[in-house]
């Protein structure tokens, strides 16, 4: 197959609009920016997307907002973003995102210190763990990827001033192991299936961009997919989930990415300057992603249902006990 072939290919897998590809890094996508004087706030940046995405944003001038589960977790990040920016400015916020009410509070720190943020990459999150639950008794994935989220990130939405404004949120073509369940979130009333529950924790998270885009005052939101990189993301995985993993991406041609490349498209969402204006797309490679029956790339038809969007929101505010009154029009 010859390059212009392969090119062709791609091509009808997404939806072209950058020059950028699967294997593009951060510093490739920041050549010719300048993120001087916006402030960028990262959630779960102590280590591997996280804490790559800082120190590219560092390099372009991004005034950082680095959240952490302990002052520690933090330091050890904050040193190795002045390692290669010795200029950068580096605050923290303690965020526990199995906790609703460590989520409210760091939301109103955050108010307290601050009078606007650029841009949010909503990058924490886990995969595949043992079942248990959150400080509030919400199962952990679906607890922590999307609830946590949302109440962290809607109780500081108002702190978005302009039209830039953009917020990245972590999903993934893992999203494809499960559609959402409005009727049984928390795995009440089925057997626990830690694969099934990560896929409906993805969902969710691209269902929450796709709502969050209509309804944020300001600014607009995204769904991402970072590709297929080894991080502490996968902490909780057995060696037969290894093994498993990598039969399938063997057969399927997915390749692993480095952490530059993995955490290329989540940056590329918040300073794009193609994605001006746009919202509620499902991000991949650093372009946009297409509706596709899988399993490599594009997206499952389900995580645009927006009526979906609109019920999960919903069960949120009543699961968390807030609502959330804010709108674009």
């Amino acid at each position: 197959m010859t390059r212009a072939d392969k090119s062709d290919i791609w091509q009808k897998k997404v939806g072209l609009m950058s020059n950028f590809n699967a294997l593009t890094t951060t510093t490739e996508v920041l050549s010719g920016i300048s993120l001087k004087g916006r402030t960028v706030l990262i959630t779960g940046a102590s280590t591997g997307l996280g804490l790559a995405s800082a120190i590219a944003l560092a390099q372009v001038g991004a005034n950082l907002i680095l959240t952490a589960r302990s002052e520690a977790k933090f330091l050890a990040a904050k040193k190795a973003v002045l390692t290669g920016h010795s200029d950068a400015v580096v605050d923290f916020c303690e965020l526990h995102l199995d906790d609703i009410v460590s989520c409210k509070q760091a939301a109103e720190d955050l108010k307290c210190r601050y009078n606007h943020i650029d841009h949010i990459i909503a990058n924490a999150g886990v995969m595949a763990c043992a079942e248990q639950r959150t400080a509030q008794g919400f199962e952990w994935q679906f607890g922590v990827n999307h609830l946590g989220h949302f109440v962290f990130i809607n109780n500081i939405i108002e702190l978005f001033t302009a039209d830039h404004c953009r917020v990245a949120i972590l999903s993934s073509g893992g999203h494809r192991y499960g559609d959402i369940d409005l009727a049984d979130p928390n795995f009440e009333s089925q057997p626990y299936n830690k694969w099934l529950s990560y896929g409906r924790a993805k969902t969710a998270n691209a269902l929450y961009a796709l709502e969050l885009n209509k309804r944020m005052p300001i600014g607009h939101a995204n769904a991402v997919h970072p590709g297929a990189i080894i991080t502490e993301l996968s902490r909780h995985l057995q060696p037969e989930d290894f093994a498993e993993m990598g039969s399938s991406m063997k057969d399927s041609g997915i390749v692993m990415k480095s952490l530059e490349a993995g955490a290329a498209t989540q940056v590329w969402a918040i300073t794009a300057p193609e994605l001006e204006g746009r919202g509620g797309l499902y991000l991949e490679d650093c372009q946009i992603g297409i509706e596709s029956p899988g399993p490599t790339t594009g997206y499952a038809s389900y995580i645009k249902n927006h009526d979906n969007a609109k019920s999960l929101w919903h069960l949120s505010e009543q699961l968390v006990g807030q609502n959330f009154i804010f709108s674009r029009d």
